[in-house]
């Protein structure tokens, strides 16, 4: 019982719409109206400027060390997958935002930092040359999402990472469906559009 009320603790952190929060308070923008639509650093970065987007990035990167480093606390194998996975699930589909949220992506990064600071060095390089190049940052996204399981398996052998990572990389690129398509049609808006 305890397990599953820590559950649902980490799924109400990964739930607080930092990017809505700092966006609406601060910068004084509903970002659910404006752009994209999306409840995500990088719609804040376009619609209220990049002061709030580094706010609402901490804000969810937060969100994921908490939950792992509870994860980890619990002293329960299935609880390190568990209780971040439910963070970043609260992220996507928050229960303060009528169930719609962000993709996951700084609340996914959050989770690495807590892990494994060297793959996220290595996942941050990655993120910047594909944005560079391409000025994609959804491609960024993806192809990070795509390579993070790789490195959990190279880095960290244990069952319980390499599960997570795996989930977490398949949410992160569900939540992106849209953008694939987008990116397939030559539709999808570049950085600094």
């Amino acid at each position: 019982m305890k397990e599953v009320a820590l559950i649902v603790v980490c799924y109400l952190i990964g739930s607080i719409p930092f990017s809505y929060i700092f966006s609406r308070f601060v910068g004084k923008v509903d970002i659910r109206s404006q752009g994209s639509g999306n409840v995500g650093a990088t719609n804040v970065l376009r619609t209220a400027g990049p002061g709030i987007a580094i706010l609402s990035l901490i804000g969810d990167v937060f969100k994921g060390i908490v939950t792992a480093w509870l994860g980890v606390n619990s002293g329960i194998p299935f609880m390190i997958i568990a209780c971040p996975l439910a963070a970043a699930v609260g992220h996507c589909y928050s229960i303060f935002l009528g169930f719609k949220g962000g993709k996951a992506v700084a609340t996914s990064a959050g989770i690495i930092i807590f892990f494994s600071y060297q793959q996220v060095l290595i996942l941050l390089a990655i993120f910047i040359v594909i944005v560079w190049m391409f000025r994609y940052v959804s491609l960024g996204s993806i192809t990070v999402a795509v390579v993070f399981p790789v490195l959990t398996v190279v880095f960290d052998q244990s069952w319980y990472n390499i599960v997570l990572s795996i989930l977490l990389a398949a949410l992160v690129i569900y939540r992106h469906r849209g953008n694939i398509v987008r990116l397939r049609k030559g539709t999808e808006p570049k950085l600094g559009q």
